[in-house]
């Protein structure tokens, strides 16, 4: 027995040795696997050319843009508003086997999605919105299983969804949006059952609805708008309890709405518009309690406004315009009390609109038949209001209430009383008011006076109005039609009037009488009279201590008056007084002329033989550079209202440069001219460079503007154009992003490729880089058109029309 158990003992030690060994030579054989593997996927990045700076020598898990396991293996790659510029098949799929996240968002890649991203086994979200990619989707699709979230919207795919499609049975959220797929559905979503989110908006898709929607009992939001799908409404949705967002609108679908969707209580926002839908509208859509918004517009129906509608308590948007829908219009739908946005235009609506209209901002009832007065109250919340060509008597005067409104108009009606002025509003953009027979107008504006007389020269005509105003075209079918002879006499009528109103207010400008008439005027809705001597009073004569601003035309004092009321006055600096008389004079011209929110509001203007200035809204903040340059005050201004006063700044230009005829350019926008107010928004000022472009002549003229705003072109061949002022906004753009004047970045941007432009090089170090998604897409897309502003061929640049369209992003 001994003899056994020593050889027993012999033998432990060996097969315990030899195991080690064996687990020895495994992991050393597992290292230089996954070493390899490393190595793959670090040429496998380097090959595609996106990572140009990249430290070779550091572990490529270090670098930007890529996630890495514990074992250092890659996991997530993922650039957001990069400017990549590189084909998708450069990423070789088969180095990266245990990728899970793929995120390639709005980064400039093109070609087409390769066959090899099969490879992608483990991977669960795919992102590759806003590209410039194209083609079929590949078969190997299918081999994802584990797909979580697939984003491809905003490319140019084509074709249709492969029907091997269905094997990805995990997928939550699907967005293919705004490509070119077409013809029918004919993938089964049977076993979609996970699915949350569905987008195939903005694409060719046609024929019924596939019937395997029904399957998708966790769907949450349901987007099919901009397609070309026929047939009636599916009865099947009604089986999407968990459904809160359908929108079906701009399609071709027919028929009734199922009276059944009423029973899809967990709705919030439904859109149904744009389409041949017809019948009356059920009234067991008032069942869905959760609705906020309702569209329907742009359809058939017929029959009333159901009479139970104000039911739907949490409704923010009610629109059935577009109809040829009958009745009365629901006594309570003005007293909702969430309701903020009512669109009822070309029906066949009667009787009167009830209750208080002031607490809408948005009303829409033009084209009825409706009779009867209209009723506002302080506070009124109006924007947008129409109710021309309908029948509508009284007085308008309690619209004066109404000080935040945009659009007004009251034409074709029966209104009684004297017109309404522009000036009797803060931000009126459009204002209409003829064929009201039994309105009276008021006498002539006070045009450009002289001496210590303050003027106003605002045109409250919109006959007179320099920048166009046009009717939606089948109003003005149905105007001209009805009113075609009474047109051709006023017409005739208007052109006199408009010349010699012209003519007069002219000479008044370039030829200013020396009598004084005393130094009173009114200003906007102000009560009393205000006289030269009560500004000079307020500023001290002008003491340094008002001054607030200094420009290269003037500079700006705070005038607080006895009542409380505070004004800007621009005061033109007394040594350049007749330098720059011509500069004053067409500040004055070209801001009568304008109406827009964001421009800053001129009051009026004084001439006196010893000082001349401008009375202009006053702006609590100042201007932009200051609010930037103050530490304080810049954190204030977040990202979201730093996006905002790009936009306010943009719409300004846009307006000037394509609704005003001519053209106007302002020729120095700047960040010492973006003025912003009390609730940090912007406002465009100072247009004593501002000039009128006139296709019959030469737009050549002497180099204005500010040092580091000027356009390239404008400093070489002195062309003023629209571009120039494109050129200045992108680098005020970007001066607001970066918080600072970008200066060298400027020519150095027009050069780089967008590897060396990285968003967090360029952002404000003062704010935290924003985590909210949203809010960085808003930043880069205002990042991405300035970038385009600053192009050095002017040919090369957006027109402001198109800057407003990309920052709605």
């Amino acid at each position: 027995m001994r003899p056994a158990t020593s050889s027993t003992n012999i033998i432990s030690p060996m097969k315990i040795l030899t195991h080690l060994l064996m687990v020895f030579v495994f992991m050393l054989s597992q290292t230089t696997a996954n070493d390899f593997n490393k190595s793959l996927e670090e040429k496998a990045l380097l090959a595609t050319n996106w990572w140009p700076h990249a430290n070779v020598s550091d572990r490529h898990c270090n670098w930007t843009h890529i996630d890495c396991n514990e074992a250092g293996s890659v996991i997530g790659i993922h650039f957001y508003y990069d400017n990549l510029e590189g084909d998708l098949g450069s990423l070789d799929f088969s180095s990266f086997p245990n990728l899970v996240r793929l995120y390639l968002d709005d980064c400039g890649v093109e070609g087409s999605i390769p066959e090899q991203i099969g490879l992608l086994s483990n991977l669960t979200e795919l992102s590759l919105y806003w590209n410039r990619l194209k083609g079929d989707l590949p078969v190997s699709l299918a081999n994802l299983t584990r797909l979580e979230h697939f984003d491809l919207s905003g490319n140019s795919f084509r074709g249709n969804l492969p029907v091997s499609f269905t094997n990805l049975t995990h997928l939550k959220y699907i967005d293919l949006s705004g490509n070119k797929f077409s013809g029918n559905l004919h993938v089964s979503f049977t076993n979609l059952i996970s699915l949350q989110y569905l987008d195939l908006s903005g694409n060719n898709f046609s024929g019924n609805l596939p019937v395997s929607f029904v399957t998708l009992i966790h769907l949450e939001h349901l987007d099919l708008s901009g397609n070309s799908f026929t047939g009636k409404l599916p009865v099947s949705f009604t089986n999407l309890t968990h459904l809160k967002y359908l929108n079906l609108s701009k399609n071709q679908f027919s028929g009734p709405i199922p009276p059944t969707y009423g029973s899809m209580v967990n709705l919030t926002d439904l859109d149904l518009s744009t389409n041949q839908l017809n019948a009356s509208i059920p009234n067991q859509i008032t069942h869905l309690q959760n609705l906020r918004s309702l569209n329907l517009g742009d359809n058939n129906f017929d029959g009333p406004i159901p009479s139970d509608i104000c039911n739907l308590s949490q409704l923010y948007t009610l629109d059935v315009g577009m109809n040829s829908i009958s009745g009365h219009i629901p006594l309570c739908i003005p007293n909702m009390m969430k309701l903020q946005e009512v669109d009822l235009k070309h029906n066949n609506l009667v009787g009167t609109v009830h209750g208080n209209l002031s607490r809408l901002s948005y009303l829409d009832v033009s084209s009825n038949q409706l009779s009867g007065n209209l009723s506002f109250h302080i506070p009124c919340m109006l924007r947008h209001l129409d109710v021309s060509l309908n029948v509508i008597t009284g007085a308008i005067k309690s619209l004066r209430v109404c000080k935040d409104l945009q659009y007004l108009d009251l034409s074709c009606n029966n209104f009684v009383g004297k017109q309404l002025e522009e000036l009797d509003f803060s931000y009126l953009e459009f204002l209409n008011q003829s064929l009201n027979h039994n309105l009276t107008a008021f006498g002539p504006n006070p045009s450009l006076v002289q001496d210590s007389e303050i003027g106003l020269s605002f045109n409250a005509s919109n006959e007179q109005s320099t920048c166009k105003q046009h009717m939606p075209r089948n109003k003005l079918v149905h105007f001209i039609i009805i009113f075609l002879p009474i047109i051709v006499g006023l017409c005739f009528l208007l052109l006199g009037c408009v010349c010699y109103s012209n003519r007069r207010a002219t000479k008044k400008i370039n030829q200013p009488e020396t009598k004084k008439h005393g130094n009173v005027c009114s200003i906007l809705n102000y009560d009393g009279t205000i006289a030269y001597e009560d500004f000079i009073t307020a500023t001290e004569d002008f003491d340094l201590k008002y001054c607030i601003g200094t420009g290269g035309y003037g500079s700006v004092y705070e005038a607080k008056l006895p009542d409380g009321q505070i004004f800007a006055l621009k005061k033109l600096h007394r040594f350049e007084t007749e330098q720059f008389n011509k500069s004053f004079k067409n500040e004055v011209q070209v801001l009568t002329n304008l109406r827009h929110k964001n421009i800053v509001k001129l009051y009026g203007f004084c001439l006196h033989n010893k000082c001349n200035f401008l009375v202009y809204e006053y702006m609590e903040r100042g201007s932009l550079f200051c609010a930037l340059s103050d530490n304080e005050l810049a954190v204030q201004v977040d990202w979201l209202k730093r996006v905002n006063i790009i936009k306010d700044v943009a719409h300004a230009l846009a307006y000037m440069h394509h609704d005003c005829s001519p053209p106007v350019v302002h020729r120095d926008i700047s960040s010492n001219n973006v003025l912003l107010n009390s609730e940090l928004e912007g406002f465009v000022a100072d247009f004593g460079a501002a000039r009128l472009l006139d296709p019959d002549f030469s737009n050549q003229t002497v180099i204005v503007g500010t040092l580091g705003y000027i356009a390239p072109e404008h400093a070489y061949n002195m062309i003023v154009t629209e571009k120039c002022d494109v050129y200045s906004f992108g680098v005020v753009a970007l001066e607001t992003i970066g918080g600072k004047h970008p200066g060298e970045l400027i020519s150095s941007l027009n050069y780089l490729t967008g590897h060396d432009a990285k968003l967090e090089n360029i952002l404000d170090k003062r704010l935290p880089y924003p985590t909210n998604r949203l809010i960085e897409k808003k930043i880069m897309c205002a990042y991405n058109v300035a970038l385009a502003c600053i192009l050095p061929d002017p040919k090369c640049r957006p027109t402001m029309r198109n800057v407003t369209r990309e920052l709605s992003c």
